[in-house]
């Protein structure tokens, strides 16, 4: 059985389809195992084949990108969802990652950094572009006042919590590791297990959890 990277690509233009595929096909350990034009076959093909990752179009006829990532991420299947927009200030933003969205990029992304978005994706990692990370939070912060703490919150170590902090403003375990002093490995740890205690799928999740729940404030 092979071991390359499953991937499935829905979007509602055929050229575009096309090129994702061509840029995937060549590399090795990825294999584009489906695709869809809308969001409603779209879904079908990802319950079906089960990839590792799905590129999601936002804007499709039918079912839209923020719906079929809903039903998609309900399904409780292990595919990652990797959303492409047209648009850096896109509406969708917030809604694709509270569906269960794990990256979101764009269009003109450059194909080296499609393919890594890919692989990042479907390492468990988390990815949004810059400029679509400033516009998600901002999008959390015009949601008004934060929601009321989580219980959840109760069960993070102090060391959890400083870790939930710097995650939210963006660092990497890298960068977390220097700040803390820590070993890497053991801030991966760490961010496993804020993710588990917390119920949140990935990273990405974990920003907009701690931007609601007023963990850190917009400009802080």
């Amino acid at each position: 059985m092979s071991d390359d990277l499953r991937v499935v690509i829905v979007d509602d233009q055929h050229l575009v389809r096309t090129g994702f595929r061509m840029i995937l096909d060549a590399e090795d350990g990825i294999e584009v195992v489906g695709e869809a034009a809308d969001g409603l076959a779209g879904v079908e093909v990802v319950l079906r084949e089960q990839p590792d990752v799905v590129l999601m179009d936002v804007r499709m006829p039918h079912l839209d990108g923020v719906e079929a990532t809903r039903r998609i991420t309900a399904a409780g299947v292990t595919t990652r969802v990797l959303v492409l927009t047209t648009f850096d200030l896109d509406e969708h933003v917030a809604g694709a990652v509270r569906a269960g969205a794990s990256g979101f990029l764009l269009k003109d992304t450059p194909p080296d950094e499609l393919v890594r978005a890919v692989r990042v994706v479907a390492a468990g990692d988390a990815l949004l572009s810059p400029s679509v990370t400033r516009q998600l939070l901002d999008q959390v912060a015009a949601g008004g006042a934060p929601v009321a703490t989580d219980p959840a919150v109760d069960a993070l170590t102090e060391r959890e919590r400083e870790v939930l902090d710097l995650l939210a403003r963006g660092l990497s375990n890298a960068e977390i590791a220097e700040r803390l002093v820590l070993g890497e490995t053991t801030v991966k740890t760490h961010v496993g297990r804020v993710l588990s205690k917390l119920g949140l799928r990935d990273r990405v999740q974990a920003v907009v959890w701690a931007y609601e729940h007023g963990i850190v404030r917009p400009g802080s």
